[in-house]
């Protein structure tokens, strides 16, 4: 017996009193009207106290359960698993601190708060007792009010620990859903790309694309209108997530020459349609898209690529400007054109046409390139770009994509892409 409560004992006396029932396997908690009674596990070898502690603790609504020493209170524990313990600490066989210990090591029971009740009023028990994941330390011997206090306080903080482990682990759950879900729109997203390289006389194409860990909101694609025309477009919505990535679909569908964008029918006369102009198309996409309908707006190249003319008529729409590498050596930045896409219609886009030789290249990209920042926050920039294409003049388009992409990584030594690098390069090879 390490000490005596303040105040006489409950009426009944002795182990495994009917009033007072020392242990016993009972559900974790019980349900009175709806609420669950908290269960108190009471550790301690006098019988006067574990009455005194359980009287004060029925009465003020818990359950109780009782153990007379340090290794009944660890059965009891794993039997009953009780929402806090009320723990003596000098006990035969097995004392207070090695039961704490004890239950502090086992993922079953880590969380169950212990108080310790402890006639040892020296600085180093309490210390001690803290030290091994004690909750509370209250000497003996102690007062009726200070007990259920401290009892309350503790109970309080499980509580809403508990909540908030409850909240994070569902929260955790929702996140994890929805990575799945960001992760599947991304293939979605990526799979619009194209698959293949389309097939055009005297014209070598490629691309190369760079996501980055969001969703975002780059497209871009290739499709033949009719023999001698193709129609190019690279595009980046604003924003990243999942409405930025809705608004490529929406505009890549839009896009299909079947849609009647890129492709007007006539049927009075051959040829039965006319090539849309890359203005009308950013004309007809700034009214579809205001900034109003997906709080979202869009940068965009659209060029239609005259393979029997030699012609290239262009439209830039806010976007930066595609290289144009003259054969001969010269440099070409295309950025005629208009506005952003998302204003309704107000101001008007303009074509530009440029005539292309053999050897020219015209290559496309995204923000995503020039604003790609190293760890000292320095941005990739438009310089570097300029300088990187210029001294790679010669190389066939996909390997100046390659080189481009591995410039970028270079670079930035491993930072992350805060933003999708999207590349689209043609080359003239007749």
């Amino acid at each position: 017996m390490e000490g005596q409560a303040r105040g006489p004992p409950a009426a009944g006396s002795g182990e495994g009193s009917a009033f007072f029932p020392m242990s016993g396997k009972t559900p974790r908690g019980n349900l009175i009207e709806g609420t669950m009674i908290e269960k108190i596990l009471i550790v301690d070898d006098s019988t006067v106290n574990r009455l005194l502690l359980s009287s004060i603790l029925r009465k003020a609504g818990y359950e109780t359960v009782e153990a007379r020493d340090g290794k009944e209170a660890v059965e009891q524990t794993f039997q009953c698993m009780p929402d806090l313990i009320l723990l003596d600490v000098v006990m035969p066989e097995m004392d207070g601190y090695q039961v704490c210990s004890t239950l502090k090591g086992d993922d079953r029971t880590r969380e169950i708060p212990i108080i310790f009740l402890s006639a040892r009023t020296e600085t180093e028990d309490k210390i001690r007792g803290l030290d091994l994941g004690g909750a509370d330390y209250v000497t003996k011997p102690f007062d009726k009010g200070e007990v259920l206090a401290r009892v309350r306080n503790q109970l309080k903080i499980r509580s809403l620990t508990q909540k908030l482990i409850q909240s994070n682990r569902e929260l955790m759950e929702k996140q994890k859903k929805l990575d799945e879900d960001l992760r599947a729109a991304a293939g979605i997203q990526q799979s619009l790309l194209p698959q293949k390289v389309p097939s055009i006389e005297k014209v070598e194409i490629a691309w190369r694309f760079q996501p980055c860990d969001l969703i975002g909101g780059d497209i871009f694609n290739v499709c033949r209108l009719d023999e001698a025309n193709t129609g190019i477009y690279l595009l980046d919505v604003s924003g990243h997530g999942v409405p930025s990535a809705l608004v490529t679909v929406s505009v890549h569908q839009m896009l299909q020459p079947q849609q009647g964008s890129l492709v007007k029918k006539r049927k009075e006369t051959p040829p039965y349609y006319e090539i849309t102009s890359p203005a009308e198309v950013c004309s007809i996409l700034d009214r579809e898209y205001p900034i109003e309908r997906f709080d979202k707006y869009f940068t965009m190249v659209y060029l239609v690529l005259d393979t029997e003319r030699g012609r290239l008529r262009y439209t830039n729409a806010g976007h930066p400007p595609p290289i144009l590498l003259r054969g001969n050596g010269g440099l070409e930045f295309l950025d005629k054109g208009g506005p952003f896409i998302g204003l309704g219609g107000i101001l008007p886009y303009e074509d530009e046409e440029k005539k292309l030789d053999r050897g020219d290249k015209l290559i496309l990209y995204t923000d995503g390139v020039v604003e790609y920042p190293n760890g000292q926050g320095d941005f990739y920039g438009e310089q570097r770009l300029v300088d990187l294409l210029g001294s790679g003049a010669g190389l066939p388009v996909g390997l100046l994509l390659d080189r481009l992409l591995e410039s970028l990584r270079t670079f930035g030594n491993g930072t992350p892409f805060p933003d999708d690098v999207s590349l689209l390069g043609f080359e003239i090879r007749g």
